[in-house]
């Protein structure tokens, strides 16, 4: 039975540990925090992610899986430690990864295989991990196999898509991606490709790149569109008519550790090169100051109010999920709140004492800013804001309530809900 040791337990160590817990490996899954391990061991999540909960408690009844602070000798240890940016350069931190390669190092035996899944830079596995292992007295490819294999899941689906997704194996060498390759078709179903961990560690970054520069794209029209009195909405959806056109949707920034992170990565290895990826984040970044900018005009646009209210729907950065990562809406919430805003703030997806019901965060309040694509924000109770709100406005920043839905209803039209498509 292979025995698998994977460093991390968040948004993609606890799902790996348990796919692989859920095929026959013995598992052992590391965390720095002892109250997350205790946690964990008694079956209980510290994220939110559909199926999950049900493969760890399985995975614990068939003593397939345990939890820990320190590390054991195995034959594949995985690292999927965060990696931030660096504050000064924006460059990739490898602080944590660093220090987990070290921690495995009195622990490796000859022909083990080393995975780092964390998100790096382009040559940070040759010029950085590589060399921990080799002045262990190891040699790279004969008795010790390296690689770096990015993940590419969606919060909200990451079971599905790390079993179903295509997985790329950057191995130093020819023979670490063919050790490495064996590892992941224990459970992986989608295609298995092997490369060079360098050409790994940019496509990784890249895939994100690409992803955020073509939101910078959308909510830069949402700008101009705003600046000139033209309907974004209208002009995405006609634009998309275009069979080679796919113009994203616009919206209160970008958040998660790939988006948001990653691209800097890039940018920080080329700064001269990579100005379309710097202005890209740039744009994304400038965003919750739009929302807030417009939330102002909106209220001074109702008239002299004695200390206006503000209810924030939704914190988290993707809808359906408890993830807070780099979320645009703790950055509109603290502009809001320097501005002297009274805040109210639900999330039913966050448990915070400091956030409210749906209900608490609506009374008396002038308008209502939507900040995450929750299910339950499609849906609202419009006669409940009449009879709560001040003024019963909705500032959809996220374009997810539908002006069409329900037209004919009174208590709608005495609803006003704004969107990207027309603001004020």
């Amino acid at each position: 039975m292979m025995k698998v040791c994977i460093i991390g337990q968040g948004y993609i160590g606890i799902p790996t540990a348990t796919l692989f817990a859920d095929n026959g490996c013995k598992v052992l899954g590391v965390d720095i925090h002892p109250e997350k391990v205790d946690k964990l061991n008694e079956g209980e999540l510290p994220i939110e992610e559909p199926g999950l909960k049900e493969k760890l408690k399985s995975a614990i009844s068939k003593n397939n899986y345990y939890a820990s602070t320190t590390a054991q000798e195995s034959d594949v240890f995985i690292i999927t430690v965060p990696t931030p940016t660096n504050k000064g350069d924006l460059s990739c931190d490898l602080t944590k990864v660093m220090k987990a390669c070290n921690s495995i190092v009195p622990l490796l035996k000859k022909r083990n295989i080393v995975i780092v899944e964390s998100t790096i830079a382009p040559m940070s596995t040759d010029n950085i991990i590589k060399p921990i292992f080799e002045e262990a007295g190891f040699t790279i490819g004969e008795d010790l196999y390296l690689a770096h294999c990015p993940e590419r899941v969606l919060p909200g689906k990451i079971i599905e898509e790390l079993i179903n997704n295509d997985r790329i194996i950057g191995g130093v060498t020819p023979q670490c991606s063919d050790k490495v390759a064996k590892v992941y078709e224990i459970f992986v179903k989608g295609e298995i490709v092997k490369t060079e961990a360098k050409t790994a560690e940019m496509s990784k970054c890249m895939e994100n790149t690409f992803r955020d520069v073509n939101i910078a794209l959308a909510n830069e029209l949402a700008k101009i569109c705003s600046s000139i009195g033209v309907n974004t909405l209208d002009v995405i959806e006609l634009a998309n008519k275009h069979p080679r056109v796919n113009i994203h949707s616009p919206g209160p920034g970008v958040g998660g550790h790939c988006l948001a992170i990653d691209p800097y990565f890039i940018y920080a290895l080329a700064p001269k090169e990579a100005k379309l990826i710097k202005l890209a984040r740039d744009i994304n970044n400038s965003m919750p100051k739009f929302v807030v900018d417009n939330t102002k005009k909106i209220l001074e646009g109702i008239g002299n109010i004695e200390n206006p209210k503000i209810a924030i729907l939704g914190v988290a950065y993707k809808g359906n999920t408890d993830d807070l990562r780099e979320s645009p809406a703790l950055v509109v919430i603290d502009l809001l709140k320097n501005e002297g805003y009274e805040i109210a703030i639900h999330d039913s997806h966050i448990e915070d004492e400091s956030y409210c019901s749906f209900e608490e965060a609506i009374e008396y309040a002038d308008i209502a800013l939507i900040l995450s694509d929750h299910d339950e924000f499609k849906d609202l109770n419009f006669d409940l804001m009449v009879n709560k709100m001040r003024n019963p406005i909705v500032f959809d920043t996220k374009n997810v309530v539908k002006n069409d839905k329900n037209n004919n209803e009174p208590q709608k039209e005495r609803v006003k809900i704004i969107n990207y498509g027309k603001i004020r």
